[in-house]
């Protein structure tokens, strides 16, 4: 995992679960790595991932089986992509509209619509 350092290394692995879930590697009820597996497979302190799974589990999206380990939740597919949509449409898209009409490209331009 390759790590950007404008965003939290757990905010990152957060977002990489999510992405697995929304594109369907992970899917509903599958086990995930453990705590320990994921963070040597991708070098980072346990503890670091350990707050990322804290937060999903915050979130709904895995749940842990004492003894057993993480696992996606049912309905994580739709609670992240409602997530995801919002977080696109508060912060990325108005960013996006902003450049557009400084730039004066036009939507129907941008998007192909005609």
């Amino acid at each position: 995992m390759d790590f950007n350092s404008n965003k939290s290394i757990y905010i990152q692995i957060c977002d990489d679960i999510c992405e697995k879930i929304l594109s369907g590697r992970f899917a509903e009820g599958e086990r995930i790595a453990s705590v320990r597996e994921y963070g040597a497979e991708i070098g980072v302190n346990p503890n670091t991932v350990m707050r990322s799974y804290e937060k999903l589990t915050g979130e709904g999206i895995i749940f842990n089986k004492r003894g057993i380990g993480y696992f996606i939740s049912e309905g994580a597919r739709e609670a992240v992509l409602k997530k995801e949509r919002k977080e696109f449409m508060d912060n990325e898209l108005p960013v996006i509209i902003k450049r557009m009409k400084l730039l004066g490209i036009d939507p129907s331009e941008a998007f192909g619509v005609k």
